[in-house]
């Protein structure tokens, strides 16, 4: 009956928890995947224009990425913006193909992500917390209005919290396998 409420929480939380999983998939652990290229803008013909959409990318190999630019002309362009991201990869370009070797990652490096990955985790709770707290918020205006009876009140907040502690289940999962991903040599 008032299930709306718990439908918009619902839908916060699984935003949050899909914003943690592009986050994760950026940072890099040693190991090439296309997606941590998903950030790099490239200045093309003056706009800032995503790296996906101006070349494609693959992983051939556990430690290489392919990025085939395909108009030609951006290619020093496509190099230039992956040099300048912060994620200290230097490109090789052989005609129109970039080749980008990821080198290991120290112990060091790993820790830092480790970190990293601890705090995209914590604001990914912070955020479903935040839902919860909106629909809770909800729920009393309601209840001091006389729309939802106390009962049915206690048994909405009892089902937000279970949802909650469904969803920081999942980001404690998503962070236990990135944390492995990342220290695995």
């Amino acid at each position: 009956m008032w299930n709306d409420i718990l439908d918009k929480a619902k839908v916060g939380m699984e935003k949050s928890l899909e914003n943690l999983r592009r986050e994760f998939a950026t940072i890099r652990t040693g190991r090439a995947t296309p997606a941590l290229l998903d950030t790099i803008k490239v200045d093309y013909y003056g706009n800032p224009t995503p790296l996906k959409q101006l070349a494609s990318i693959t992983a051939p190999q556990p430690n290489l990425l392919l990025v085939r630019v395909w108009d030609k002309t951006a290619v020093k362009d496509v190099e230039k913006a992956i040099l300048k991201s912060e994620l200290g990869l230097t490109p090789q370009v052989e005609g129109e193909v970039v080749k980008i070797v990821i080198p290991p990652l120290s112990e060091e490096r790993r820790e830092e992500l480790v970190k990293v990955v601890r705090r995209m985790a914590e604001n990914c709770r912070i955020a479903i917390r935040a839902h919860r707290r909106d629909a809770r918020e909800t729920i009393e205006k309601r209840k001091k209005a006389g729309e939802i009876p106390e009962d049915d009140a206690r048994r909405l907040e009892k089902e937000l919290q279970k949802l909650t502690d469904e969803y920081i289940e999942k980001v404690d999962e998503l962070l236990e396998e990135k944390e492995k991903e990342i220290k695995e040599v």
